[in-house]
């Protein structure tokens, strides 16, 4: 089975306000970029949400994936275990629980290693996937977030 790298981001124009996530996704020799763009959202739910598509996309269950991202949020959410704790009281309290519950049904299906990178610095594939991001907020095909909760 292929090694997977993902890197990921989103971005929000005021949080909340417009908003949108950036993919990178490189296999070997082939890449592959998505994003999306919603009306109303936050910039957390966009870095998850950018972290679900981004798996889901994969084609086999059982890839082995580094995934990058500038998100301490979701970064430390599972390398530190929290979601863990979190989905064992029900997300009771927790923001994004739509998000949290898809992330592990799909984490679950692959290995994936999170690594921390920061944003807006020399990571070439992360500034790639801000470009993605803000593109797709500012772009007139906005989706509804409607897991989005004020």
């Amino acid at each position: 089975m292929a090694n997977v790298t993902i890197y990921t981001d989103g971005a929000a124009q005021g949080n909340p306000g417009r908003g949108g996530y950036g993919v990178v996704l490189i296999s070997g020799p082939h890449r592959k970029e998505l994003s999306q763009g919603f009306r109303l959202t936050t910039n957390n739910r966009m870095e998850l949400m950018a972290v679900c598509v981004a798996l889901e996309a994969l084609k086999f269950d059982g890839t082995e994936v580094t995934l990058y991202s500038d998100s301490k949020y979701v970064v430390d959410a599972v390398n530190q275990r929290w979601v863990f704790g979190w989905e064992q009281k029900g997300f009771s309290g927790k923001k994004n629980p739509d998000l949290w519950m898809r992330f592990l049904r799909v984490y679950r299906r692959h290995r994936v290693r999170f690594v921390w990178v920061k944003g807006h610095a020399s990571t070439v594939e992360n500034n790639r996937c801000d470009e993605l991001a803000v593109a797709a907020a500012n772009s007139g095909q906005l989706l509804e977030d409607t897991g989005y909760q004020a």
